[in-house]
């Protein structure tokens, strides 16, 4: 990125992240690894930082300690009703699948969530959010009513408008999210009763947006020194 004439390093450098936050390359949710960043730019982190701060005074931009810097969420009213109902069809849609699931398909998916374990080593939140997305296409794909399959390629869809990942504002529940996902491949590898997997899949995806509701409210019930 070429400098601004009397343009100084933190003045660039916010410019820069700023425009990529406009165009969405820096979607809501995104997190900014200010080394990376500084890296980028030829800069060191010092002037980043204060770009962030200006940034943050914007509203653009949030920042909380041991979380790091991140692009707001956008809507979140709209995300909440978009979870919602996704937990409902795509419930749904995964108890219709269930029966037409083979034996590759299960390990196929089981593979994904292994990845998925391997991964919260080194967490990424936005890779981690491409294989949850890959585990669960296994799962609800299959779904003979195609009037239920596109409410919930929708859902998805305005999810990845909304935020880019969820996990970046509640990377704890990247851990129980494995688990859950194993036992809705064992309720399916049982021939669960469709109801019991409909319910165990719709609570999967709740517990997402009640621990992102839960981390928002948080600031807000810390009392003030």
């Amino acid at each position: 990125m070429a400098p601004v004439a009397g343009e100084s390093k933190s003045q660039r450098a916010y410019r820069w992240i700023k425009d990529r936050i406009a165009d969405r390359t820096f979607g809501p949710g995104y997190r900014l690894v200010l080394g990376q960043i500084a890296k980028e730019l030829d800069v060191s982190v010092v002037p980043v930082r204060e770009a962030i701060r200006l940034l943050e005074a914007e509203g653009l931009v949030t920042f909380e300690r041991n979380v790091g810097a991140q692009v707001v969420m956008v809507d979140e009213t709209a995300y909440e009703h978009t979870m919602q109902t996704l937990a409902l069809v795509e419930g749904f849609a995964t108890s219709l699948s269930a029966p037409k699931l083979s034996t590759e398909d299960i390990a196929r998916a089981r593979a994904v969530n292994e990845q998925m374990r391997l991964s919260l080593e080194n967490f990424e939140p936005h890779r981690f959010t491409e294989l949850n997305q890959e585990f669960h296409s296994v799962l609800f794909e299959p779904c003979p009513n195609p009037h239920v399959l596109d409410l919930v390629h929708r859902g998805w869809h305005r999810l990845a408008s909304l935020r880019d990942s969820t996990f970046s504002f509640v990377p704890g529940r990247a851990h129980e999210s494995v688990k859950e996902h194993e036992e809705l491949l064992v309720l399916i590898e049982r021939n669960a009763d469709s109801l019991e997997l409909e319910l165990a899949a719709r609570r999967h995806r709740t517990a997402t947006l009640d621990a992102y509701l839960d981390r928002r409210e948080a600031p807000r019930k810390d009392p003030t020194p």
